[in-house]
Order: structure tokens, then sequence, then C-alpha cells
């Protein structure tokens, strides 16, 4: 067993069980007054996981008995370790993200680096579907979101390599959805000051701290 993460909503562990390599996110070890957020986040996780399944690019959901979530592991880098620096690779997140919209899948935090794999083949991963939309229906809001799905996607194509933006791609960057705007205006220094100080988490990296 390996201790990935260790914060006020569980633990998140690697571990081998009979030669098979899974990701064990325990929320049993949460701070009381966060539990109920860490079951509502993992319960959604595995929601999200179930709707996905099948899907290539996305762990599957092996076990959630309302306090221990199991998913499969996906070998890999974080993005902000692999820097994936290939058109290729954005092409094939893309269709990784339409398929995730077709099965009425919204990640919904996609501008963390370590939410995008680069796994071993070189071709992306997604992982932590803790806040995802998983209504299925597809309206208006569900639009919305998914087009900040792709729109956070090309800011990372942006970072790594810029020259393979579309005009289309930059037209898109340079009008945020209205609701973007409005959050980096207000609600996104306050989240920052309570991912930092409580969480321990640290904007792109993302990875949080071991509570000890």
């Amino acid at each position: 067993m390996t201790l990935l993460k260790a914060d006020e909503l569980g633990r998140i562990e690697r571990v081998e069980r009979d030669g098979v390599t899974l990701i064990r996110r325990d929320i049993g070890s949460a701070r009381w007054w966060a539990r109920g957020f860490a079951r509502r986040a993992a319960a959604r996780e595995a929601r999200a996981l179930a709707r996905l399944e099948g899907l290539d690019g996305v762990p599957r959901l092996l076990a959630w008995d309302g306090r221990v979530l199991e998913r499969s592991y996906m070998s890999g880098q974080p993005m902000q370790v692999g820097k994936p620096a290939n058109a290729g690779y954005y092409r094939a997140a893309l269709r990784l993200l339409a398929a995730l919209h077709r099965r009425g899948i919204v990640h919904n935090d996609l501008a963390k680096e370590p939410n995008w794999l680069v796994r071993d083949d070189g071709t992306p991963g997604l992982v932590d579907f803790q806040v995802a939309w998983t209504r299925g229906r597809r309206g208006p809001l569900f639009r919305l979101l998914a087009r900040e799905d792709l729109r956070h996607l090309l800011k990372h194509k942006r970072t790594y390599v810029p020259d393979a933006l579309t005009q289309r791609q930059r037209a898109m960057l340079a009008r945020p959805a209205a609701h973007s705007r409005l959050w980096r205006a207000t609600g996104k220094r306050l989240y920052k000051l309570i991912a930092r100080r409580i969480f321990g988490y640290w904007d792109n990296e993302g990875q949080g701290r071991i509570r000890r």
C-alpha cells in the first residue's frame, strides 16, 4: 500500500491486491465536519465512473460501499509532469471529452493539471470525478459546463503547444462564459484561500498534503 494523499476528506491509497493495482479512497478518516461532503463527493465520483463504464481513458469503478471507493489504476504521469507537447495528445483529449459529454457527464475540474494524465502510451486519461455533473440531462446548463470543460483543455494546450491552436480554439479562449468571468471576479479568491489553508491544495499542482 502506498499513501498518495491524506487530508480532511479522507485517505487515497494505491493498493496491490492479487497482483492488480487499484486506487482506494477511504472517507472513514475524514474530519467529522467534512465527512458529509466527502461522502457526497465520493458518491458523485462513483456515479460518474459507473456511467462511463467501458470508456478508455477513465478509471473503472470497482466498488463503492458508502465509505470506501475503489477504482482501477491508470499508469502514467500527471500533466504537469508529463508536459504533453504534441498536438496528437490534445486531439485525443478532445475525443475523450466528447465521449464524456455524450454520456451526460461533465468533469467540472479540468483546470487542475493533475486531473489530466499522460498515460504510458502517450494518450490522455482523466481522473478525479468528485465534482462531476452526473445528472445526465443535457440542457442549457449542461452545455455551458461542457463548454468550460473544453476551454480548460484548450488552456492547457495553449500552455504546452500554443502553435497548434486553431483559429476557432483561440476565439473560444478569448470568450470565457459569463459564469466563469463572475467566478474569477468573486469566488475564486475565497476558494483558493480555503483550498490552501484548510486542505493544503496548491493551485494546478492540486496534490494536497498528507495529514499526519
